[in-house]
């Protein structure tokens, strides 16, 4: 089983912890580290582009010459898509490029990422993490006391509105909760912090 260091807000080891060998040990796979990365980066596309076909754009209700003996190219519309201001021809349309993977993939992507993290040693283990307001300065404090100075992501085990407002300024930080847990914030941020309760719910959730 992985151990990782236990430590408490001033940044103090307390002790050690011990992390779910079946979601924190395995070897990443990253064929599936991919393909939940790229889900996610579709799911967030906004898909609201869209072109005037020929019976959108304004105009062309008159033939233009008539059908035969002028000796040009017969002709319907001013707006087909052959003329300068006419329609286009299967352009983009509204659309949503969102799509699932199976459930057993997506668990074993997180676990995949999580493993990483800590095959990379960029796992902090909280003892806990609580603001008694709203402070900005403060998670900026812990963050120091942890020598932690790069892109952080924090995961508390159930939303903590105190934490979440702490961190909300902070431009390298980003608090989540457990469930809401993703291989995109893993695979973005460089250490992940977690509390003991997070660490342990993430190693039931996810065995």
């Amino acid at each position: 089983m992985p151990k990782v260091a236990l430590l408490n807000q001033g940044g103090s080891q307390v002790g050690d912890v011990e992390l779910n060998d079946a979601v924190f040990g395995i070897e990443p796979n990253t064929h599936v580290l991919h393909e939940a990365v790229v889900m996610q980066r579709a799911s967030l596309r906004q898909g609201t582009h869209k072109v005037k076909n020929r019976s959108e754009v304004s105009g062309g209700g008159r033939k233009p010459w008539r059908q035969k003996g002028t000796g040009r190219a017969r002709q319907g519309s001013i707006r087909s898509p052959q003329w300068v201001g006419g329609g286009t021809v299967f352009g983009p349309t509204p659309r949503s490029y969102s799509y699932k993977l199976p459930k057993k993939v997506r668990r074993l992507a997180l676990r995949s990422a999580l493993s990483s993290k800590i095959n990379e040693e960029n796992v902090v283990v909280l003892e806990s993490l609580s603001f008694d307001a709203p402070k900005t300065k403060e998670a900026v404090n812990v963050l120091k006391a942890l020598d932690v100075n790069t892109k952080a992501l924090i995961v508390t085990a159930d939303e903590d509105e105190n934490v979440t407002r702490s961190t909300n300024n902070i431009p390298n930080a980003k608090t989540v909760t457990v469930d809401q847990l993703n291989v995109l914030d893993l695979l973005a941020h460089d250490k992940l912090i977690l509390t003991k309760e997070a660490a342990d719910k993430a190693g039931e959730v996810l065995a």
